[in-house]
């Protein structure tokens, strides 16, 4: 095992065929309360999106303009995609909904409810390559977790906007969190940011259903939140110090470390800053995004993510 400044490299092979080792972690913009949800798109020359949490913002940022206000207030969203129309799809905490843009400089809802019953808070979200919805709805944007809870579980759900139908596929999570799909969506990737602090791997089945399960890999700092594949099927996972790099056989390949800086939470502490969620973006398709607790930073990489539409 070797480490730079901004990488701790475990399987050199690999690494190197996916980061070259003299680039660094770039900060793009800083100040933030808590940002989440990166989502890229090729529209209009290319720019990324994301959300400022607690400050009920989003932000838009691109090469050519830098850093404008993209929506407020935005019922403190969370995780963001796009539909195969180019539209975004986003997660709303306090919404309590899965909204879409309409087209028009507006908002929609996909879904609010589950069998009469209010959803707990959508987290992140994905579209699979038939257009549906897949997308975690832990408490964590209630009040104290729990106040006017209204399901018994943490689903993670699939909505069909052909047929309108939502479905639980999964609920056997303490907080499911982030998710994608392997390049083929053989599989589906769900990190679990409670107790478990692990990324379970489920086969995807012909009628939508899910099956297996089993741990893929666990983060040993601090827990998964967002994760992404990349073209080759590895998963990149958010962590406590930066992102943590998996083989699509599990084993960890590396890590980027991102700067240092104070804590959140006590400020005393100094230490890489905890990125929440990340994407894959830029206009060459060559560059990771990184949404860390008050910045945003980004990175040059070899590898491009998984098809548009099929990781959010």
């Amino acid at each position: 095992m070797s480490a730079t400044s901004s990488f701790v490299v475990v399987d050199d092979k690999e690494f190197d065929r996916i980061i070259d080792r003299t680039v660094s972690v770039e900060k793009i913009s800083g100040g933030f309360g808590f940002v989440e949800g990166p989502s890229w798109t090729d529209q209009h020359g290319g720019f990324l999106v994301f959300s400022d949490i607690p400050r009920n913002r989003m932000h838009r940022w691109s090469p050519k303009t830098g850093l404008t206000t993209f929506r407020e207030p935005t019922s403190n969203t969370n995780g963001n995609t796009r539909d195969f129309e180019g539209h975004l799809i986003s997660c709303e905490h306090t919404g309590r909904r899965v909204a879409r843009e309409d087209g028009h400089g507006g908002l929609v809802t996909v879904v609010e409810q589950f069998r009469g019953k209010k959803l707990n808070s959508p987290n992140d979200v994905v579209v699979a390559a038939d257009g549906s919805l897949w997308f975690t709805d832990p408490p964590y944007g209630l009040p104290s977790g729990e106040v006017g809870r209204e399901l018994d579980h943490n689903h993670v759900f699939r909505f069909d906007p052909a047929s309108g139908n939502l479905e639980s596929v999964v609920d056997d999570f303490d907080r499911p969190n982030g998710l994608c799909f392997s390049p083929d969506e053989k599989w589906l990737y769900i990190a679990d940011s409670g107790a478990p602090r692990h990324i379970r791997r489920f086969t995807v089945n012909p009628d939508n259903t899910l099956s297996g399960g089993e741990i893929f890999c666990e983060i040993g700092n601090g827990v998964p939140d967002g994760i992404r594949c990349d073209v080759d099927g590895r998963v990149w996972s958010s962590a406590g110090d930066g992102v943590h790099i998996f083989g699509t056989d599990g084993h960890l390949i590396g890590r980027i470390v991102t700067p240092s800086a104070p804590s959140r939470h006590d400020p005393s502490v100094i230490a890489p800053e905890t990125v929440a969620n990340l994407c894959f973006g830029g206009i060459d398709g060559n560059r990771l995004f990184m949404t860390a607790c008050t910045s945003l930073y980004s990175v040059a990489v070899r590898v491009r993510g998984a098809t548009q539409g099929r990781t959010g």
